[in-house]
C-alpha cells in the first residue's frame, strides 16, 4: 500500500491531533494537518530526511563535541534518535510537552527508550530551561515550530536570555525558524539581542527553514578555509552535507572572501 494514514485523538484538554502517512517509503508526523513535523525513512530509520534537520547540526562546525545537551520538541524523535546513535559521548534530554507524541516517536518512529546517553522527559520547555542551573549545558536545541509559529513561552526575550544563561561558556543555541513567518525578524533581533549579536543564520536548502545558532561567546571570526576542513572531516565522520552548510552560511551572515564574522 502506498499510503495509509492514520490519526491519534489525544483528550481533549491536551488540543494535539497526532496523524501519520506512509507513502514511498517515507513515514511522515503531523499535528493536526500542519506541515510535516517528522518524516522516517522506513528502511533506513537514522536518515535524516527533512532538510532542517541535516542543517541543525551545523553548529558541530563550531562546537564539534558538546557532552550535555537539551532539545525541545521531540516531533518523531527523528533529531534525538540521531544523535543517540552517531553522538554517543553526548548526553542528551529531550524535553516534550505532550505524553502522545513521546509514545508515537517510540512505537512508530523507533526511537530509543531511555538510557545514559538518552532521556525523555514530558513536561514544558520553558518551565524546564527556567529550572536548570546557570552554565550547565553546552547545546540546546530548539525544534518547537507549528503552522501557528513558536508558542510564545519559547519566543520571549527572557527565555533568550535564560537560555544563554545556561549554556556553558562554549555553549551554543540552535533554533529551527521558518523564514516566511511574518515574525521572522523579531525572533531573530530577539536571539541577536540575548547573545550579543553573537548569531549566525544557516538557510535549508528544502523548504524555508532557517537554522540560528547563538553562541555565548565569538567564535574569532574563522576563516572559509578553516571551515571548509572541518566540514571535510564532519562529512567523512557523519556523511551529512557540511560543506554545504559553510557555503550557504554565506547567504545570510556578514563576511568577505576570507572569513565569516561571529
Amino acid at each position: 500500500m502506498l499510503f495509509r494514514s492514520k490519526r491519534i485523538s489525544p483528550a481533549a484538554h491536551e488540543e494535539i491531533q497526532i496523524d501519520i502517512s506512509d507513502s514511498l517509503g517515507i513515514r511522515k508526523l503531523h499535528f493536526g494537518g500542519d506541515d510535516t513535523q517528522s518524516a522516517m525513512r522506513v528502511s533506513d530509520p537514522l536518515e535524516l530526511v527533512l532538510a532542517y534537520t541535516r542543517c541543525l547540526f551545523g553548529f558541530l562546525l563550531f562546537n564539534p563535541e558538546p557532552r550535555d545537551a537539551l532539545l525541545i520538541g521531540l516531533g518523531g524523535g527523528s533529531i534525538a534518535k540521531w544523535m543517540h546513535e552517531k553522538m554517543p559521548a553526548t548526553r542528551l534530554t529531550a524535553v516534550e510537552l505532550h505524553p502522545q507524541v513521546v509514545a508515537v516517536a517510540r512505537s512508530m518512529f523507533q526511537l530509543p527508550m531511555d538510557d545514559d546517553h538518552l532521556q525523555v522527559v514530558v513536561g514544558d520547555g520553558a518551565a524546564h530551561v527556567y529550572a536548570m542551573p546557570d552554565a550547565s549545558t553546552e547545546l540546546i536545541m530548539m525544534d518547537a515550530y507549528s503552522a501557528s509559529g513558536i508558542a510564545e513561552p519559547l519566543a520571549r526575550a527572557d527565555f533568550f536570555s535564560a537560555c544563554r544563561d545556561r549554556l556553558t561558556e562554549n555553549g551554543v543555541l540552535v533554533v529551527n525558524l521558518w523564514g516566511s513567518d511574518r515574525r521572522f525578524e523579531t525572533y531573530r533581533d530577539r536571539l541577536s539581542a540575548a547573545f550579543n549579536e553573537r548569531i549566525l543564520l544557516l538557510p535549508a536548502r528544502q523548504k524555508g527553514n532557517v537554522l540560528a545558532f547563538c553562541f555565548v561567546r565569538g567564535q574569532n571570526n574563522p576563516a572559509w578555509a578553516t571551515l571548509a576542513e572541518r566540514a571535510i572531516a564532519l562529512k567523512t565522520r557523519y556523511g551529512l552535507e557540511f560543506d554545504e552548510f559553510v557555503s550557504d552560511l554565506a547567504r545570510l551572515n556578514p563576511h568577505n572572501d576570507r572569513k565569516i564574522f561571529i
